[in-house]
């Protein structure tokens, strides 16, 4: 095996047997996610009809709709992955990291900025960082935008709104991420011997303020938020939520069809301030999409006779978006469900240990001069440069195990909520929302067994189903 060997990997000096673990791991990560991939790839491809236990959920043509997308989708992640994994390499190899650092000093030297300002040349390699990011991602994103999303039926964006939206999240992002940055630094720069406990509260204070004010003032900026109309449905939200003591102040419905046809909902806000959020491609009276339909059924030439009327009517139900209020309000069961059996808490509480965990452990690592070294520091231990190494590269096998304990967590969670919405009384129509949803994301309900477990956070169709047709209101 060469200089691939365990064995001559042990007899390198520490800086070269660390980065050439560090690149072993992230090939194997690779391999591994595509052999995954490739097992889910040969179902998309085997799979061309509907099996028996489908029939009665899905017909012919989604099916192969859903299957046409998938394969589409899996197609475009694999070269994307690689691109990725090549380019991650590539810059390790040459020393991208250090060439960076060293250019962002130079920025900050043409400003009149010496060596001693490290949290200021930190903020500038951050802004390159990104930057360089944003731009090489830039094509992947608009293939997928524009191409595989497009080709499907759920890119709703122009090129300029893309490009307006591109710029604008840039821009936002560099409005969070260089403030609590250089704090972040700041902190642990004057912390001490206990700077990892500054750092984790900070860091906790900032999550929290974040989740706080984000669909209040962050989300808005990108789509716009409208309070839903007084009406059935917001009435039987509130009893719903006042039903299970949820504290719901406020319920919104954002404009989600304007980017992607694709729907969702949810709750956020702390203690007795709580709001959900309604996607208006969740709502079939709402939905944009369906004035579209609609209109189309107009322009349908309708032939005499009573049963081509309602042959058009029925065609056009099947197009139809979203769910009915019924199939909301079971939706919403759901997600309220997390909220009372206390899911919100017990993940919000397993991020901040393992966010304890790892600041304490990078305050043990943070002083090898050997792991700068592994990455071309051999002068300086730039501390922002640590918390890369660290956090990304030398946590990277903590963190595979740990994205696969919350991906399981994840499954067990959702069908506790899907049992919380059966006692609510929802399981009938939580059961028509779910087969509603696959269909209008074109979700492949077939999966290899190996790849479900390792990625799906949310359990397959046909699993839900399953468990609540047990109990399912006739």
């Amino acid at each position: 095996m060469g200089m691939w060997s365990l064995d001559a990997m042990w007899d390198m000096p520490a800086e070269k047997r660390i980065f050439g673990l560090v690149l072993l791991f992230s090939w194997t990560v690779y391999l591994w996610e595509t052999f995954l991939a490739q097992r889910q790839r040969r179902i998309y491809k085997t799979t061309t009809h509907v099996p028996m236990e489908l029939g009665q959920i899905m017909d012919s043509e989604t099916f192969e709709k859903s299957r046409l997308y998938q394969l589409d989708k899996s197609t475009f992640s694999f070269w994307s992955g690689l691109y990725s994994e090549i380019e991650g390499t590539l810059i390790l190899l040459f020393g991208g990291i250090p060439y960076l650092w060293m250019l962002s000093g130079k920025f900050c030297g043409y400003a009149g900025f010496g060596p001693q300002y490290e949290i200021i040349q930190s903020l500038v390699f951050l802004l390159l960082a990104t930057l360089f990011s944003a731009l090489t991602g830039l094509p992947w994103s608009l293939y997928n935008t524009f191409v595989i999303e497009e080709k499907h039926g759920f890119n709703q964006q122009t090129l300029g709104f893309f490009m307006k939206d591109a710029i604008k999240k840039f821009i936002v992002t560099q409005c969070i991420l260089l403030p609590v940055s250089s704090l972040l630094l700041y902190i642990i720069k004057i912390g001490g011997d206990y700077f990892f406990i500054y750092a984790w509260l900070f860091t906790l204070v900032v999550s929290l303020v974040l989740v706080t004010i984000y669909a209040d003032y962050i989300a808005p900026l990108f789509d716009k938020f409208t309070p839903l109309p007084e009406g059935k449905l917001k009435q039987e939200i509130e009893i719903m939520a006042k039903s299970i003591d949820f504290p719901l102040t406020k319920v919104y419905v954002v404009e989600g069809s304007k980017r992607s046809s694709h729907s969702n909902a949810y709750f956020y806000g702390f203690f007795k301030n709580k709001r959900i959020v309604l996607f208006d491609t969740l709502l079939e009276e709402y939905s944009v999409l369906n004035k579209d339909i609609q209109e189309e059924s107009v322009m349908e030439p309708h032939k005499d006779g009573e049963g081509d009327s309602e042959e058009i009517k029925a065609k056009v139900k099947s197009k139809k978006q979203g769910c009915k209020n019924e199939e909301v309000l079971a939706v919403l069961g759901h997600e309220l469900g997390h909220w009372k059996l206390g899911h919100t808490v017990k993940n919000i509480i397993i991020s901040q240990m393992n966010s304890f965990l790892c600041f304490f452990l990078f305050a043990i690592l943070i002083g090898r001069k050997e792991l700068f070294a592994a990455f071309g520091f051999y002068d300086s231990q730039p501390t922002l440069i640590g918390l890369l190494i660290i956090f990304q590269f030398i946590f990277s096998p903590y963190n595979e195990v740990l994205s696969f304990c919350l991906t399981v967590l994840s499954r067990r969670f959702e069908f506790q909520a899907d049992a919380f919405a059966k006692k609510l009384g929802k399981a009938k129509d939580l059961y028509s929302a779910l087969i509603k949803l696959n269909k209008d994301n074109l979700g492949f309900p077939v999966s290899d067994w190996l790849f479900s477990m390792w990625h799906y956070s949310h359990p397959p169709l046909l699993e839900r189903l399953q468990a609540l047709r047990s109990t399912k209101q006739d």
